[in-house]
């Protein structure tokens, strides 16, 4: 079982450089305008992982309890990660990222 810490920080994106604002009820993982994150999770918000490599979003399923669900691929140890999208995220790049996928 996923243990969830709340760690709920703006940060500067490392993929576009947008300062992220706060989530204000979970954990801000990922930029809500590229979507892009930094792998930087053992657990939900820990920020535990050592690896640190930039995850890049390389797919979004829709699941009926969570939503939209983004698909991440690290850039340096290639993991694959699943997490689920923010309400504030820029929506056009969801459809983006959709349409990639076709």
């Amino acid at each position: 079982m996923k243990r969830f810490t709340k760690n709920d920080i703006g940060f500067k994106c490392i993929n576009c450089g947008v300062m992220v604002p706060p989530l204000f009820m979970s954990s801000r993982d990922h930029c809500n305008i590229c979507l892009h994150s930094r792998h930087v999770d053992i657990n939900p918000g820990d920020r535990a992982n050592e690896c640190r490599g930039m995850l890049k979003p390389i797919s979004i399923t829709v699941d009926g309890k969570k939503g939209y669900v983004i698909t991440y691929k690290c850039g340096t140890c290639q993991s694959i990660i699943n997490n689920k999208a923010a309400e504030d995220d820029n929506f056009e790049e969801i459809l983006r990222i959709c349409k990639q996928q076709r």
